[in-house]
């Protein structure tokens, strides 16, 4: 486990390089190859359309989630409390970023716990990363996790390739599968998958499902790009996140995949 120092320092400077580099994928997610199948037949008056969806208990003005971006820093904390703030206003859900860091670091609790407090109505997402649950995490650390945001659902974040960049990454992934399939029978809130940039396969979602995931988040490439973060990390002369920049499944591609799986 990374000296909590260490992690804090690492989630400042995902933050810093994100402001200041361009470490955006260099191909498309896809959304311009979308076309809307018009409907000229609509059987529907204009003012009876609504966007609202219920979504685990929780109902939003439209299917729209803040995907978890940070927490574990000042500046983390920050970001969590503005964007929970929108959250409620526009009556949305919220993710927050892995709360790793609050684990090994108990004064770092507060920059993911106040979402809770400015979005006390609205879906909210506790998160974790895999390798967490492979090298120990169990029900009393995922427990913790979710009553620190108060969420409705705990995300188990995949960023095997961002692990493998990351200068002081942890790349222990055997048994990931397993231990979903633990963690979705111990614990009382809804389990999901979310990847990091590089999107999720038919193959994989249908395992998945069977591990008893009940929603993934694609999380495909075409935003930030994880492998540039890392590279701009890394201070050596390698190339190695430059070589993985642009690798993953277009989240357009990836989102077709997984719905015809599941």
């Amino acid at each position: 486990m990374d000296h909590p120092t260490k992690t804090k320092e690492r989630k400042m400077e995902h933050i810093e390089i994100c402001l200041r580099k361009n470490v955006q994928f260099l191909k498309s997610a896809g959304f311009e190859d979308v076309e809307f199948v018009h409907c000229a037949i609509p059987d529907i008056n204009f003012d009876e359309v609504t966007l609202e969806i219920n979504l685990f208990g929780k109902r939003l003005k439209a299917p729209i989630i803040i995907a978890a971006m940070t927490g574990g820093t000042r500046k983390g904390g920050e970001i969590n409390a503005f964007l929970a703030s929108l959250a409620e206003e526009f009556e949305i859900g919220i993710g927050v970023g892995s709360q790793r860091a609050a684990i090994e670091d108990a004064s770092m609790r507060e920059t993911f716990s106040v979402v809770r407090k400015k979005a006390p109505t609205t879906l909210k997402i506790a998160n974790i990363g895999a390798p967490q649950l492979v090298k120990g995490y169990g029900v009393k650390e995922l427990e913790e996790i979710v009553s620190m945001v108060e969420a409705d659902i705990l995300a188990v974040h995949l960023n095997s390739l961002q692990e493998a960049i990351q200068p002081e990454g942890e790349t222990t992934f055997r048994g990931v599968l397993n231990r979903l399939k633990q963690i979705t029978e111990a614990i009382d809130v809804p389990v999901m998958v979310k990847e990091t940039g590089c999107g999720v396969a038919l193959e994989e979602a249908i395992l998945l499902e069977e591990a008893g995931v009940k929603a993934i988040d694609v999380g495909g490439a075409g935003g930030t790009s994880w492998s540039a973060v890392e590279h701009f990390r890394r201070r050596s002369k390698d190339q190695l996140g430059k070589t993985f920049w642009d690798w993953g499944i277009p989240t357009v591609a990836s989102t077709v995949e997984v719905a015809s799986a599941t």
